[in-house]
């Protein structure tokens, strides 16, 4: 189910992007890490929250309480994983992957 959820927020947004290209609007530029995330980590940090631990959302607020406020902190944490939390080494997401993501989550959840 939460993957079918995914998969219809993806295709609703591409298909707001062409139609806002359709119709002359300027599309934002997505970040280069949202694919990734989307694909990565949204299924358990959908919109930045946390579907196992909701206290300890991707915002920057809980991020920087737990000692988490830059890329290598958030790297650190994804291949170690966490209370509830899988670990993902570089077979599973590569260094440079991993870094957009973290770029991402830093960018995006305030």
């Amino acid at each position: 189910m939460k993957k079918s959820l995914i998969i219809a927020v993806t295709v609703l947004a591409v298909c707001l992007q062409i139609s806002a290209a359709s119709a002359g609007e300027p599309v934002a530029t997505a970040h280069p890490g949202e694919k990734l995330f989307t694909q990565q980590c949204a299924v358990c940090h959908p919109q930045g929250g946390n579907i196992i631990n909701p206290q300890k959302t991707l915002s920057k607020k809980i991020l920087a309480a737990n000692t988490i406020k830059t890329e290598e902190d958030i790297i650190k944490i994804m291949r170690k994983g966490a209370p509830g939390m899988s670990k993902f080494d570089t077979a599973a997401i590569s260094d440079e992957d991993a870094k957009l993501i973290a770029g991402y989550i830093l960018k995006t959840f305030k």
